[in-house]
């Protein structure tokens, strides 16, 4: 008898991103989806969809002036579904078409959003496309006094909608190439809505779908929340103000203080993987790329819009730390104690990220020719689904096109994840071995 194959949840989420990604590069390859002459090729065309779909932003030709109004839709819907989820989007099909959610997509979405039980898992799915709605929404009608009075009604609104969903997805494409190509948000470094809007949109989308349930459910009684909950507002809130007060204090001497208070708070919240800028990041010192390359590596938190290594992650490892430095058996913090599973899944989710965004760094300097630390920041930003760049991005070889696409897509779907879809067998309990002592530090 020949033994049914069955996709397991984690093939399910990583064939989808999959799906989404070529089905997008084959509609931007069609030739009304570009203003050239013909049409783009498949291989600029799968390199946008991909960091569409992964929410990265790092392109290789410039959104406003490459892509027609269609080109657009179909990068912003990729955005879309991206950003919140292809299991998300697949699940909020079924109810609108009144389809019963099984089992299976019930555990599937479960795995998808972090969500830590499967009861409630359809009411919480719809809570999530709900507000995720209204926040863009929200965050459309706040830029409306910014973008028309430059743009006019009918484009005003359009470049509204985009910036609204690029910013709540944490994706970082923009429309403000028709000022100057690859300009990002440099024209608006001053204008407050269009630095306030997109920061808290940002802030909001990359905090996690289960946080903003803790808020719904519990209000401002932070007590009542999960441990994971306040481990990253406490996480997030640490990796924005941090950053930022080195950007003002040694980044930017070129404005004064007055002026640089904006583009340094700006800078540092884009960093939970947005992508937007409002400085030139050549400028920066190579202290100040570093420490945006490390704030990329940590990327959003769980469950969210963004990507990267995680909030939480960053705060087990230290926690998992603090507790040898002080000689405990368990790593606790906040009245919890953490599991020592969760601390393994941590140290190795740390181990892949920073091999591969290594080695990936130095195979591109090698193949392009590029300054290492250049390649080092474009790698942190893939993996860390970010999408800033220090302008290396469109003059780079295929090689380094496709390590640049598989971190994208490895930082978005979950580097544990794409591990276990490979395994297409359940772990199964063994016996242990013999407990022998080992030396470290």
């Amino acid at each position: 008898m020949t033994k049914r194959f069955r996709l397991t949840t984690f093939q399910v989420i990583a064939s989808g991103f999959l799906f989404l990604i070529l089905a997008g590069a084959l509609l931007l390859m069609l030739p009304f989806s570009s203003r050239a002459e013909g049409s783009v090729s498949f291989r600029d065309c799968l390199f946008t969809a991909t960091s569409a779909v992964c929410v990265t932003g790092l392109i290789v030709r410039d959104t406003a002036t490459c892509w027609t109004p269609f080109g657009q839709a179909v990068i912003l819907l990729l955005i879309q579904i991206g950003g919140l989820g292809v299991v998300t989007a697949a699940l909020s099909l079924s109810f609108i078409s009144g389809k019963r959610i099984g089992l299976m997509e019930r555990s599937v979405m479960q795995e998808a959003i972090s969500a830590p039980q499967v009861g409630g898992i359809v009411r919480l799915t719809r809570f999530i496309v709900g507000t995720s709605f209204a926040i863009e929404g929200i965050g459309v009608l706040l830029m409306l006094p910014a973008l028309v009075p430059d743009f006019g009604w009918g484009k005003g609104l359009w470049y509204a909608v985009f910036h609204s969903i690029s910013a709540f997805c944490n994706a970082g494409f923009d429309l403000m190439g028709v000022r100057q190509p690859f300009s990002s948000l440099t024209h608006y470094s001053q204008n407050i809505l269009l630095n306030l809007v997109p920061m808290l949109l940002i802030t909001v989308g990359g905090i996690g779908f289960l946080v903003w349930n803790d808020i719904r459910e519990h209000g401002l009684r932070i007590r009542q929340y999960r441990l994971q909950s306040r481990l990253v507002l406490l996480t997030s809130a640490l990796l924005i103000v941090l950053p930022a007060l080195w950007f003002f204090f040694f980044e930017m001497g070129e404005l004064t203080p007055g002026r640089r208070a904006l583009p340094a708070l700006f800078q540092s919240v884009t960093l939970r993987t947005a992508g937007f800028n409002t400085v030139d990041l050549d400028a920066m010192s190579d202290g100040g790329k570093v420490i945006m390359i490390l704030c990329m590596l940590t990327g959003g938190s769980p469950g969210s819009t963004a990507g990267g290594m995680k909030t939480t992650t960053l705060a087990v490892l230290l926690i998992s730390a603090w507790a040898v430095y002080r000689r405990r058996e368990s790593s606790a913090v906040l009245g919890r104690r953490v599991s020592d599973d969760t601390v393994r899944s941590a140290v190795a989710i740390l181990v892949m990220y920073l091999t591969l965004f290594l080695i990936s760094a130095l195979a591109i300097s090698r193949i392009d020719h590029q300054p290492l630390l250049t390649c080092l920041f474009e790698t942190a930003s893939a993996i860390g689904t970010v999408g800033l760049t220090l302008g290396i991005t469109p003059q780079l070889s295929l090689a380094s096109h496709i390590i640049l696409m598989l971190l994208m897509f490895l930082g978005r779907v979950g580097g544990l994840t794409l591990i276990y879809a490979a395994q297409n067998v359940r772990p199964t309990p063994h016996g242990a071995f013999p407990l022998e002592k080992l030396t470290v530090g």
